[in-house]
């Protein structure tokens, strides 16, 4: 993994975990996504009208059929994602899903399109997950919501698996510019939620007036986040990529722990450690 792909994951992660704070206190449902994703495509509009201007890439009736696919999946995770956040605990639903996520896309990567595992990025990618799984007091928190918490990380886990290798071949292989990919997923969300958030309007004008920053916050780091992915998945294999993204866990569990109180830092502190360590090894694999 060189040290560009690897500077895009580790910012990526930073954004991920920030866009993921924002939702957790924001505690909306799909009128919160229809409400970012309709903010996300005017603001990155510019930004795909330019890329597509200057890469012309070909599009044909298979890219959009990935990108449509795409689209979907994530919007099924958006989706069940909320719905976890507001069931269970943020530093227990977003590490089980990003467990979850890597050892299946890894898996799906290597199955499907044929990607080669060495020795630093299998034991690598076990210390992240394994330092994931056990970040959360492997499964023994004394949170009130453990259960759920885990099956909804669980449910997002798998999707995460899915699109991630899902839009690695897209990217790598059929060549679809990454910020485009991302943006056909925004467009999709944004007109297939459309009722949902008409129905819902006093609570979407609630959440814009009471938390119109966080919004604000979240339709910017949220593609934004995927957007890095995305490019450093265009030149880096997914058993790279998939586990590296885990460093996202670290910042989110110090932050629903410190800022939303959730508790329990200290003793998830030695797994952090075992989580860089993994980080390294799959730097240097």
């Amino acid at each position: 993994m060189t040290y560009f792909a690897l500077a895009l994951v580790l910012t990526a992660a930073v954004c991920h975990a920030t866009w993921n704070l924002l939702v957790k206190r924001i505690d909306g449902g799909p009128e919160l996504v229809w409400l970012f994703s309709v903010i996300s495509m005017v603001l990155y509009l510019p930004v795909a009208v330019a890329v597509y201007l200057i890469e012309k890439p070909s599009l044909g009736w298979t890219e959009i059929g990935f990108c449509i696919a795409s689209a979907l999946l994530h919007m099924g995770y958006f989706l069940l994602l909320q719905q976890g956040y507001r069931k269970g605990d943020l530093s227990l639903v977003y590490p089980t899903a990003r467990a979850t996520g890597p050892f299946l896309s890894t898996m799906f990567a290597v199955v499907i399109l044929g990607e080669r595992l060495t020795t630093p990025i299998v034991v690598g990618g076990l210390a992240v997950v394994t330092g994931v799984i056990f970040l959360t007091g492997g499964f023994r928190s004394t949170a009130a919501n453990i259960k759920s918490s885990v099956l909804f990380g669980l449910a997002a886990g798998l999707l995460i698996g899915s699109y991630t290798a899902w839009d690695a071949y897209t990217v790598s292989i059929l060549v679809v510019p990454p910020l485009l990919l991302d943006y056909a997923s925004i467009l999709a969300r944004a007109t297939l939620l459309a009722p949902h958030a008409l129905r819902r309007r006093d609570a979407m004008r609630r959440q814009w007036r009471e938390h119109r920053g966080a919004v604000l916050g979240i339709a910017v780091f949220n593609p934004l986040a995927y957007i890095l992915v995305l490019t450093a998945l265009a030149f880096t294999p997914v058993v790279y990529v998939a586990p590296a993204r885990e460093v996202s866990v670290l910042i989110t569990v110090a932050m629903g722990s410190v800022l939303l109180g959730e508790g329990a830092l200290r003793q998830r502190m030695g797994w952090a450690c075992l989580i860089v360590a993994g980080m390294v090894l799959l730097a240097l694999g």
